[in-house]
């Protein structure tokens, strides 16, 4: 497929340009056309960043065409095709990015995935079919188990073993280095918010959720070198979801319309230029109001807190364990 975007979309006004110009970035999933990835892999070389990391797996003809249109507009870009869930894909990637970032590490990794589910009914039995042997339903309830399965360990693997990966492989990097790093996974309103039919994109992006903390846990008195936050994304129009752009049942009740990728882009840069520590274990929403002709994007933060509640009956009736 060849390039389709509208590259003067992504150039934004001068007060956004701060929070991308000089860096050296890298984006997972950006090679699809008509992408998120993409998106914010435009969004970074049209507003000054030094260099721009394209990553794909299957999507290289799109992911080519992307790196040959930034090159075009005299911006430095390259391409890097691995399976992020393999560990010898990753570990060969990092040598190359180095090169090709002149010696040095990414400063900004923006952790997106452009998979999702089909749908399925997801703990309903398949309905009964008129004529059809115990047998053959036997057959069929079988297979569409595997199948359904199939498609979310497809997507638990990519966000969650992916996303992990590639934080242990360059938040490493960077402490090696002693050069400030900053992450940005994408995850989904889905993750807080459950929507129907797509039981693993919901689970992996809650998982995503919790990457932030669990870096800065492990990285101890290293963690002041390493930022990272999780952004829950709106409906967005791009090639998994152009076919429920005008159904307003799909998305009618959290936005007026689907939002377009470079306005997305947009909103992304734009929390960006806040300063990294003010990010950092953050978990940010992208809200959408106004209307179809009109939108107001507003950032807010989502607070995952722990309470911990004392069980009445428990504690009236504790459990003694004597010492053997």
């Amino acid at each position: 497929m060849a390039f389709t975007a509208d590259y003067d979309k992504f150039r934004f006004a001068d007060n956004l340009t701060e929070a991308i110009a000089g860096r050296r970035v890298f984006i997972t999933g950006s090679g699809k056309d008509h992408g998120i990835g993409q998106a914010l892999a435009l969004a970074a070389a049209a507003n000054g960043a030094e260099v721009v990391g394209v990553h794909f797996h299957r999507s290289y003809r799109d992911g080519f065409d992307l790196v040959n249109a930034l090159r075009e507009r005299g911006h430095k870009a390259f391409a890097v095709q691995a399976d992020v869930t393999s560990t010898k894909d990753l570990w060969e990637s990092r040598g190359y990015s180095i090169e090709q970032m002149g010696g040095q590490s990414p400063d900004l990794i923006i952790c997106n995935s452009g998979l999702t589910e089909k749908g399925y009914r997801f703990g309903r039995a398949l309905p009964e079919v008129e004529g059809e042997s115990r047998a053959e339903r036997r057959a069929r309830v079988r297979q569409d188990f595997l199948d359904n399965l199939a498609e979310s360990h497809m997507v638990l693997d990519t966000k969650i073993d992916g996303f992990v990966a590639m934080t242990h492989l360059w938040a490493g990097e960077a402490v090696y280095r002693k050069a400030p790093l900053q992450f940005m996974y994408i995850s989904s309103m889905q993750a807080i918010e459950p929507g129907v039919a797509v039981p693993g994109y919901v689970v992996a992006n809650w998982a995503v959720l919790r990457l932030p903390e669990v870096l800065r846990v492990n990285l101890g008195r290293s963690a002041d070198l390493v930022s990272s936050s999780c952004l829950m994304l709106p409906f967005i129009r791009t090639g998994m979801t152009e076919a429920y752009a005008d159904n307003p049942k799909v998305f009618g009740r959290w936005q007026p319309r689907m939002l377009e990728t470079h306005e997305a882009a947009r909103a992304v840069v734009q929390l960006l230029g806040r300063p990294a520590e003010e990010l950092n274990l953050g978990n940010f929403k992208l809200g959408v109001g106004g209307t179809a002709d009109a939108l107001e994007l507003t950032w807010s933060q989502i607070r995952l807190e722990v309470s911990d509640q004392a069980l009445d009956w428990s504690a009236e009736t504790p459990l003694h364990c004597a010492a053997t």
